[in-house]
């Protein structure tokens, strides 16, 4: 019997002599996967949610469009378009009765953070989300290195106005590791942030 893929090609049964070479190559494709920090955010998040722990979404950017082209009847094409008004952060949600609301960002850095990263209404926004008792932090992630930490929210906030004040306009890689939690990759859920949270807030 002959077996297609979806795409048509014939499926041919592999020799136990390639096994260790195909089994090297999943290896590298899962240790290199090109994921960006919001994908894996988002398969994280589709984790929770399938498995009825959290409910957290990527907030919509909201945006107005002005002009459409139709190259054709099945298709648009979005010509100019402007944002109504400035985002806050990237996720909320709910996790145990608690609102969540938090921030992701990476950079290729090796030794540091920039707070250029965050803009001014991100941080006015998580400072009024954390006076109303929510869960707010950031979720950093060093490209470079492959590390992924999480960092409340009042920590943020205390090295912004370091840097209003006249300090340094970075979060060295060295205050990250002594001030965050660090956030092991897994395969699923990519990215445990919740976990985190369990040991961070009594629920």
């Amino acid at each position: 019997m002959n077996f297609h893929y979806p795409n048509g090609r014939r499926y041919i049964q592999q020799t136990k002599q390639i096994i260790p070479s195909i089994k090297t190559e999943k290896k590298l494709s899962y240790s290199n996967r090109g994921m960006t920090l919001e994908d894996d955010i988002n398969e994280t998040n589709r984790y929770y949610l399938e498995n009825n722990i959290a409910v957290i979404h990527k907030k919509p950017t909201p945006v107005q469009i002005v002009n459409v082209d139709y190259p054709k009847r099945s298709a648009a094409v979005i010509k100019e378009a402007y944002f109504k008004q400035a985002s806050t952060t990237d996720y909320n949600g709910i996790y145990k009765g608690r609102y969540i609301d938090f921030e992701a960002k990476e950079t290729k850095f090796l030794t540091s953070f920039p707070l250029k990263n965050f803009h001014e209404h991100q941080i006015k926004h998580m400072s009024a989300v954390l006076g109303h008792g929510g869960i707010c932090f950031v979720i950093l992630r060093f490209s470079a290195i492959e590390k992924v930490y999480l960092l409340q929210a009042d920590q943020l906030l205390h090295y912004w106005d370091r840097m209003v004040n006249g300090g340094r306009k970075s979060i060295t890689l060295e205050e990250i590791e002594k001030g965050s939690h660090f956030i092991p990759l897994s395969y699923n859920p990519r990215i445990d942030y919740i976990k985190i949270i369990d040991y961070l807030y009594t629920f």
